[in-house]
């Protein structure tokens, strides 16, 4: 089974934010979970490099446009690191050996189709969303996202008749052929394309856009964002060649973006691989945005949060659990300094640091060499049974934040259970029956590890150190009850989840 996953490329005029890492790290729990439930994996993202912002930026710090957008997507690319993002490739609008003959190959194709046409246009174009806004898209005649008036422009561009495929696109949604998750934003694109899609435009003179990939056979056009930067969904995987992986994993299995990008992706895109004749995605995945403490980041209100230095200070599986845990997928999140805190001291350093650190003390401190099951078993089996059952309904929904809750659920179980057992009492009392309440709670602990390692890696690695497990998990050995047996010993103890005093 393949399952095919991508992310929205990142603009390189600037390095990551948190609404970034929200998106990285949604998309990495997807694919962990994909790849633990036996699923040929594929996970893409990228950068988006080229357009006259990162053409203008790199003029004002006085260095190549090239040296600029690459020293910027060194930063995205390093969130593999400092965020634990095991992606398997990484695809650069300015790839000129993958990306550019797939753009134009592309671009090929909707000339064929008839869907490319050349006219005079004037209207007014916002440079920070590098488009053309209609009257109606102003708000006190400035452009509602970035708050700054377009600059009335008359040029001769190359359009895609977009319109053409305006009505089917509807129906594809409405037919379910093409899922938007959650049905909120479904419903919120389909309430804006029923009026109608319009025909948009796709390139723009090279002197008025001269950093980018040249229009074929049109040398003094370049293209614009739509033919180039949506492409990286099927250039990073070889659709110039149309190679073997082009064949095996396309269609996506999910697109997942951020929310204001929906009519980009659920329609533009889908009008260009219907004009190409090319498979669609099977669903498109819609994220919401980060505040930090109910604001919304700006620089000029200096609350900017880092994800890499927030990683760097408390460790990268608290902000990954964060991020997942209190951010619900499809919805809108904030970032609280004093929620972090305290969602990492009570979730991870009490709840699963410490009840990790408690079992391993009392199990080497009563050498326990081989495991044993015989008592209190059924009750402990049942629960990691019933979490199983629920984290995969779950996460086959991509409802992240539920099946961490599930899984939570089972850490408290196991806490519950050491305080009704008291295993350090029962052992003296009855060394079997203790060392049996210890077997048990070690086997959850096993199956948390598993659990776990689709949202904090990390963590996860370090807990099967502890319980003496193979780092790699594989999970059709041991995902039924009972599969220690034949464990050895346990390895050496340590504190994954320092509390944070201040």
């Amino acid at each position: 089974m393949k399952f095919y996953l991508t992310t929205a490329i990142a603009y390189t005029n600037a390095g990551p934010h948190l609404g970034h890492a929200l998106e990285f790290v949604q998309a990495d729990a997807i694919a962990r979970y994909k790849r633990l439930m036996g699923f040929d994996t594929w996970f893409l993202t990228g950068t988006d490099e080229h357009g006259i912002k990162n053409y203008n930026k790199a003029k004002e710090a006085g260095i190549d446009t090239l040296d600029f957008v690459h020293k910027n997507a060194t930063q995205f690319k390093d969130l593999k690191n400092s965020l634990d993002i095991a992606y398997d490739d990484f695809i650069q609008t300015t790839d000129q050996a993958r990306h550019y003959p797939a753009a134009q190959k592309l671009w090929e194709r909707l000339v064929a189709s008839g869907d490319i046409y050349l006219k005079e246009y004037e209207g007014l174009y916002c440079e920070g969303c590098e488009m053309f806004l209609k009257e109606t898209d102003l708000v006190d005649g400035k452009c509602s996202t970035h708050k700054t008036a377009p600059v009335a422009s008359k040029e001769s561009n190359y359009f895609f008749k977009l319109s053409k495929y305006s009505d089917q696109i509807v129906q594809l949604i409405e037919s379910g052929e093409l899922k938007l998750l959650p049905d909120s934003r479904q419903n919120e694109f389909l309430n804006m394309a029923k009026e109608g899609l319009m025909d948009v435009s796709f390139s723009r003179p090279k002197s008025s856009l001269p950093w980018g990939i040249p229009v074929p056979n049109d040398p003094e056009h370049t293209m614009y964002v739509w033919c180039d930067a949506l492409t990286n969904y099927i250039s990073g995987i070889g659709y110039s060649q149309e190679s073997d992986q082009f064949k095996a994993y396309w269609p996506a299995d999910v697109h997942l973006i951020g929310k204001d990008i929906v009519r980009f992706h659920a329609g533009i895109w889908i009008g260009m691989l219907l004009s190409a004749g090319l498979a669609l995605p099977k669903s498109i995945l819609i994220h919401g945005f980060v505040t930090h403490n109910g604001e919304k980041m700006s620089k000029t209100l200096g609350n900017v949060v880092d994800p890499v230095e927030l990683a760097g200070e408390y460790g990268k599986d608290s902000v990954r659990y964060y991020l997942l845990r209190e951010i619900p997928m499809g919805n809108d999140g904030d970032f609280s300094d004093k929620l972090f805190a305290e969602r990492h001291n009570s979730d991870l350093a009490n709840n699963l640091g410490n009840l990790l650190n408690r079992v391993h003390t009392l199990v080497s401190r009563n050498d326990i060499d081989a495991f044993t099951f015989d008592q209190h078993h059924a009750v402990f089996e049942q629960k990691v049974d019933e979490t199983w059952q629920k984290f995969v309904s779950e996460m086959d929904e991509y409802s992240l934040s539920e099946g961490m809750f599930h899984v939570w659920r089972l850490v408290d179980f196991a806490n519950k259970m050491m305080e009704e057992k008291k295993p350090w009492s029962l052992v003296k009392e009855d060394p079997e029956a203790g060392k049996a309440v210890l077997c048990n709670l070690l086997e959850v602990l096993r199956h948390i590890s598993i659990l776990i390692s689709p949202f904090i890696p990390t963590a996860s690695q370090r807990m099967r150190q502890q319980l003496g497990l193979p780092e790699s998990i594989n999970p059709e050995k041991e995902r039924g009850w009972g599969a220690l047996e034949g464990w050895d010993a346990l390895g050496e103890s340590e504190i994954i989840f320092p509390r944070i005093e201040d």
